[in-house]
């Protein structure tokens, strides 16, 4: 994921709600990201925001998947669906500088 950028701005209309937009090298793609609350509680309680908890979201699935590949909104409770490991590996993506472990060679 070298030269990636991940930006993060809530939606002020919708609580929970983000735009995202994924930059590298080759262009970039744009996302809306829910988050329910349920969850945003749950991970709040490892100290991170809403926002950060999308950003490391989207780091978790550039991980498994280009970015063209990634739905172009979606709640983040519909990762679950497509990866099973993601609560396993979520609260790794959330404790690294950056949300991401990385990728292994």
């Amino acid at each position: 994921m070298k030269d990636l950028a991940i930006s993060v701005l809530a939606d002020p209309a919708r609580a929970l709600t983000f735009d995202v937009v994924v930059r590298d090298a080759r262009g970039e793609s744009r996302h809306r990201v829910a988050i329910e609350a349920d969850d945003a509680a749950r991970w709040a309680k490892l100290g991170a925001g809403a926002s950060h908890c999308v950003e490391a979201a989207m780091r978790f699935l550039l991980d498994r998947e280009p970015k063209e590949s990634i739905l172009g909104a979606f709640d983040m409770d519909v990762i679950r669906r497509y990866f099973p490991d993601f609560d396993d590996a979520f609260p790794g993506y959330l404790a690294r500088p950056g949300g991401a472990p990385g990728r292994s060679a």
